[in-house]
């Protein structure tokens, strides 16, 4: 199965002459003959750009997925096939309406007719997982509400499965092969890959993942005006089919668009920064597939200028602690405060214990001063993730798999921020909400937050606290009565063995002295001994 799919990859390689691309890219003469050898001339004649964009098409929802990500970082790629692989975001080619139809009545149960008014056959969207269909609900609660129905694509996990088996190979041939093997963690990257993209598989997930980034940016939330999330309609949602709430607006990647409609961009890249710090150090909840198809700006009165969010298939976590060392390393970089920056790495056990902080902060140094005090659109967080990543490799610095998703998703951010305002400070932006966090959790804040956190738990704990120590005392009073028990009886076997070796000593005592007392008892005659 695994060299099916190899042949496949490279036939489709071949097709589109992806071959050439590569024959371009390289100085050997004999690899440049070979790959241009082997090349398809069926589609050379299209652009570079398209025949990427086919290609990734054709092996499917991972290939898809890796150009969508590359679609984001138009500082790494032509202009050319950057455009091109923006189509991938929400221009896939979309499955028969007929297929969606049978799909959503089988999965819940009802006839399309019965559930919604006006249900529209061609979808509106159409991306690697699922294609999207607008409709009005029929009746209930929620008669005559706008939704947008997401329906999965048939036959995906079969698909997805037989791609992660290849990468799942190639995680471990690089184990074996590249000294960088086990410090990159190759297989437990693809592994937390192939949770998040089964997770993004099952629907109802996604809903939930949506409920609760809604809750999170809600009104009472204080950052409501932030960022804007689709409500859920529960009784039209399953793994396979979830119903939303229909939304209005321009997708952010259309610049133009957002002048037209008065759209202030300056402050729409401010907020989008401040929506990912909150995300990540207020909730430790983001949303990690943050590509432009996935966002859009609001253009109706309710949600003016405001970000909105699409597609929750893929979220990341991130622990108390993962927050804390993140935050301080974060905040570290921005106050230009390298020596802390490698004292944290030593701290959370991401470089060796015995690597000399000195040597350390002066490899960081190089990597980061270059880049402050530059607007965005003179910087690029790839480059220094890239120097980072040459330094970390001499440093042994480990590579977290938990933090891979965040690590796409600023990514992602920033190239948002770089079409929206080139001239926007990224480290001027956020430091200060970095600072106020920091301020609120560990500050006086901070402290009354987690008093009130752990009132929760003593308001259960305090009344049961006299019952709980009688219970304690009681066990310990049992287990101490053991012990004594065993004491005198161990006291007792330590007097008896004292006793004959007294008597043993008292007997020895007194031949001694018989025998030196006896001459003078019967009188003395000379040294005759004893008797």
């Amino acid at each position: 199965m695994k060299l099916r799919r190899l042949a496949r990859i490279a036939l489709v390689a071949r097709k589109y002459g992806l071959f050439l691309i590569a024959a371009d890219s390289i100085n050997n003469g004999l690899a440049k003959w070979f790959l241009t050898l082997i090349s398809s001339r069926s589609h050379v004649q299209a652009p570079r750009g398209e025949r990427m964009r086919r290609a990734l098409e054709d092996l499917g929802p991972l290939f898809v997925k890796f150009g969508q990500l590359l679609s984001t970082r138009r500082d790494l790629l032509p202009e050319d096939v950057a455009d091109e692989l923006a189509k991938l975001q929400d221009q896939v080619p979309a499955f028969s309406s007929e297929k969606a139809r049978e799909l959503i009545e089988a999965s819940l149960g009802r006839q399309i007719d019965d559930m919604f008014l006006d249900f529209q056959n061609i979808p509106v969207a159409s991306a690697s997982i699922a294609q999207v269909h607008f409709a009005i609900i029929r009746a209930g609660e929620h008669e005559g509400k706008k939704v947008a129905v997401k329906v999965l694509r048939p036959g995906m996990i079969e698909v997805i499965d037989k791609d992660l088996a290849l990468m799942k190979t190639a995680a471990r041939w690089i184990e074996k092969i590249s000294s960088d093997g086990k410090r990159l963690k190759p297989r437990e990257v693809v592994a937390e890959f192939n949770k998040y993209l089964h997770d993004e598989l099952d629907l109802m997930r996604e809903a939930a993942n949506a409920s609760q980034l809604r809750r999170n940016f809600s009104s009472t939330s204080g950052s409501g005006h932030l960022l804007r999330v689709p409500e859920m309609y529960w009784d039209y949602c399953c793994s396979t089919v979830i119903t939303m709430e229909r939304m209005h607006g321009i997708p952010i990647s259309q610049i133009e668009r957002l002048r037209e409609n008065n759209i202030d961009l300056k402050k729409l890249s401010r907020e989008g920064v401040e929506i990912f710090f909150t995300q990540v150090f207020r909730d430790g909840f983001f949303h990690a597939d943050m590509h432009p198809g996935n966002i859009y700006v609001g253009d109706q009165p309710e949600d003016f200028g405001r970000y909105i969010a699409l597609d929750f298939g893929i979220v990341g976590t991130l622990s108390d602690v993962d927050k804390q060392y993140l935050a301080q390393n974060f905040l570290a970089f921005f106050r230009q405060d390298y020596k802390r920056v490698a004292e944290l790495h030593v701290q959370s056990g991401w470089v060796p214990k015995g690597t000399r902080i000195d040597e350390l902060e002066s490899a960081i140094r190089a990597c980061i001063e270059p880049f402050f005090g530059k607007p965005l659109k003179e910087i690029s967080l790839g480059q220094a993730l890239m120097r980072l990543f040459q330094t970390s490799r001499r440093f042994n610095v480990e590579i977290q798999p938990q933090l891979v998703l965040l690590q796409k998703t600023l990514l992602n951010v920033e190239g948002l921020g770089r079409q929206l305002d080139p001239d926007l400070d990224l480290w001027k932006t956020a430091k200060p909400y970095l600072e106020n966090w920091m301020h609120q959790q560990i500050g006086l804040k901070g402290f009354q937050s987690s008093l009130q956190w752990e009132a929760a738990q003593w308001s259960q704990i305090l009344p049961a606290l006299p019952r709980l120590l009688h219970q304690t005392l009681t066990h310990s009073n049992g287990r101490v009565d053991d012990q004594i028990e065993q004491l005198v009886k161990q006291q007792k076997r330590l007097n008896r063995a004292l006793f004959w070796m007294v008597l043993m000593l008292a007997v020895l005592f007194g031949v001694v002295a018989l025998d030196l007392l006896w001459p003078f008892l019967i009188g003395y005659s000379g040294p005759k001994g004893l008797f």
